[in-house]
């Protein structure tokens, strides 16, 4: 039966694609693309000649019969303009209407802003919850992150430039000064993580350019301090199992939901101290 393969393409560097990918590029029928420029030059990077339909929220209800059309009797790819089909990008409609037609959807994973930014953000990654484009008005913005002035987990969020400091500005009101990492431009020539309070991220980005992923420090790390000495005893106890400095230090920051400089400030201690 032919399938529909959800194919995860570069973020930003054209080189991060898997070799998978490519391969399924090049054997289908058909690639369904939100961004067909975007596409195709990712396409002539790799020197694939592939058929393209544009696919986007625009024209997804007119096309979806198309491709399901074409799936019929051959495999289709869905690729979004960047990062993972169905994140935030009207792939999820296209999806559904394959599974419910009763065609094959296959995963090809790859690139995804979202754990890009959350892998070097400094926070908390084991949970975290993702709010996608936020919204466009700010009593909005507000009242969603009023609701989650609780959550435990860590916030992850996209936002364009000319909204970032506003949006910053929703987030103290609501939030209080976190802590956050902006990223910007991920994968891209311009790449930039900032790490610090969001006031300092508001005086940090006066003119910010490019595309945003903000990861926002959740309420348990904001309001329950971690105790140092419940830190110690469990670097303690891996240091008598005799665990390497770098795993030690990553696996107490990723239990306690610590940032890895303060964990591994008192490993140091910890060691310069002992006999």
């Amino acid at each position: 039966m032919p399938s529909l393969y959800l194919v995860a393409t570069p973020i930003g560097n054209l080189e991060d694609i898997t070799l998978r990918a490519l391969r399924v590029l090049r054997e289908v029928t058909l690639i369904a693309a939100e961004d067909t420029r975007t596409t195709r030059k990712l396409l002539t990077h790799h020197g694939i000649k592939q058929r393209l339909l544009s696919y986007n929220e625009h024209n997804a209800k007119a096309h979806t019969p198309q491709l399901l059309s074409v799936l019929a009797g051959a495999d289709v790819a869905l690729v979004s303009e960047a990062g993972t089909p169905g994140v935030s990008d009207p792939g999820y409609e296209l999806t559904l209407a394959a599974i419910e037609a009763g065609f094959s959807v296959v995963p090809v994973p790859g690139p995804a802003a979202i754990i890009a930014a959350l892998m070097v953000s400094g926070l908390p990654m084991r949970q975290f919850t993702f709010l996608g484009f936020l919204p466009r008005r700010s009593p909005e913005r507000r009242r969603l992150f009023s609701s989650l002035a609780d959550e435990p987990r860590t916030l992850v969020a996209f936002e364009s430039p000319h909204r970032l400091c506003p949006t910053l500005e929703d987030i103290v009101s609501t939030l209080g000064d976190r802590r956050i990492a902006v990223c910007r431009e991920m994968t891209k020539a311009f790449e930039e993580v900032f790490r610090g309070r969001i006031k300092e991220a508001l005086a940090h980005f006066a003119e910010p350019r490019g595309e945003f992923t903000l990861v926002i420090e959740g309420a348990a790390a904001e309001r329950k301090p971690i105790a140092e000495n419940l830190v110690i005893d469990r670097l303690l106890q891996l240091q008598a199992q005799r665990l390497r400095s770098r795993e030690a230090v990553r696996q107490v920051a990723a239990e306690f939901g610590l940032a890895h400089r303060q964990v591994y400030r008192i490993w140091v201690d910890l060691s310069n101290a002992t006999p």
